[in-house]
């Protein structure tokens, strides 16, 4: 048995990079940037007006001015700005020519004449200059960026119309036990329905990794032995959940070792969870899950996602709070570290959620997070700010 940390340095050490592809830039969201992105021209790529206004020299403010034409948002000025004249201008239209400001509409009146008149006590500049915000040439985005909507956004912006990114990892799911039935089915006496198999999906369907759920397997030698095979072959890594405990039907530490994988690991000191085995092979990384959905769950959040995200070349690290404990937590044995699911109180802090050990998969519902809770901690007081990791 290992410390978590240990574990976690053991399955971070063996991420490698899958590859890249190519995508639309509409398609990029979620994914990883396999490239750094650096923007083609200057940004902006000319003096605009920030407003709707009339550009003019600041000289001229004083006298009424005489519009010489009205350029739109994509058009080219076509003449200069001279002495005692403007433009009119709207929102994002280059700036002509001879003009050093542009006046709000708000802060001027029309003569009879026509003609413009400031009337506002002083006006600043109200001009996006030339590369003020980028010069051509500059890095815009990192390899590795997990990339959001607003990434996009500065893509675009870059002209990276086609960006490269990581290849998804193909993560094969398989969930094993003879009292497993499918959520479809109504249990018999004795049965479960698996709810494993379908949290582990969209846990790595969350993080950008393809899944492939390859159904229920019995506890038998063979039946395992094929199922691993056959996903073993199609898949980057492979998650089986039940199995790897020490009855006498626990078979799949010995079934990856039938297929030439190398067990890293076969226990880790915490809760929930202990029992996770992790072993690795030429193509294909596979993690032996506890049966237990709070335990699955919590090891694909802390260990699982951020390998799957390492494949990929981002470093994860997942979203987290300092929130104040607003009900003391104590517990009966300390001897190893905890994963305590946690959940928001209406006076801005947390309390442990009622949870009645691993197989308490619905105390999930209505959690906000894990607090872990050291070896050797039996008790936290009241008022204690947490760590709060977002789930």
């Amino acid at each position: 048995m290992i410390p978590f940390e240990k574990a976690f340095e053991i399955v971070m050490g063996q991420a490698r990079l899958l590859g890249t592809e190519s995508v639309p830039l509409r398609s990029a969201s979620g994914r990883v940037l396999a490239q750094d992105v650096s923007c083609d021209m200057d940004m902006p790529p000319f003096d605009k007006s920030a407003m709707d206004g009339y550009a003019c020299r600041r000289a001229d403010l004083p006298v009424p001015l005489r519009v010489i034409e009205m350029i739109q948002a994509g058009t080219m000025p076509t003449m200069p700005v001279g002495v005692g004249e403007c433009a009119k201008i709207m929102t994002g239209a280059m700036l002509p020519q001879g003009a050093d400001c542009v006046i709000m509409v708000e802060h001027t009146e029309t003569d009879s004449d026509g003609r413009v008149r400031f009337t506002g006590a002083e006006t600043a500049p109200n001009i996006c200059y030339r590369g003020e915000d980028i010069h051509a040439g500059d890095l815009v985005l990192r390899r590795g960026t997990l990339l959001f909507p607003r990434h996009i956004a500065v893509m675009a912006m870059a002209g990276c119309a086609q960006p490269l990114v990581a290849r998804r990892p193909r993560v094969g799911v398989i969930a094993t036990g003879d009292e497993l039935v499918e959520p479809d089915v109504t249990p018999g006496p004795s049965q479960i329905r698996t709810s494993n198999s379908f949290q582990i999906c969209a846990q790595m369907e969350q993080v950008g990794a393809v899944a492939t759920y390859y159904g229920i397997v019995a506890d038998r030698s063979a039946a395992i032995d094929a199922a691993m095979k056959r996903a073993m072959a199609e898949n980057d890594v492979l998650l089986l959940s039940g199995g790897v405990s020490m009855g006498d039907f626990d078979l799949v530490p010995g079934m990856m070792a039938k297929n030439g994988l190398e067990i890293l690991f076969d226990s880790i000191a915490m809760k929930p969870g202990k029992p996770t085995t992790f072993a690795v092979g030429p193509s294909v990384c596979c993690f032996g899950l506890p049966g237990n959905p709070v335990s699955t769950f919590v090891q694909c959040e802390i260990l699982v996602k951020p390998f799957i995200y390492a494949l990929m070349g981002h470093p994860y690290e997942a979203p987290h709070s300092w929130m104040p404990l607003t009900e003391a937590y104590q517990r009966k044995r300390a001897d190893r570290e905890a994963w305590v699911p946690v959940e928001r109180t209406e006076d801005g802090g947390v309390r442990a959620s009622a949870f009645h050990g691993s197989a308490h998969i619905s105390a999930l519902g209505a959690a906000h997070g894990l607090v872990v809770v050291p070896q050797g901690t039996a008790v936290i007081e009241k008022g204690t700010l947490v760590c709060v990791r977002s789930i």
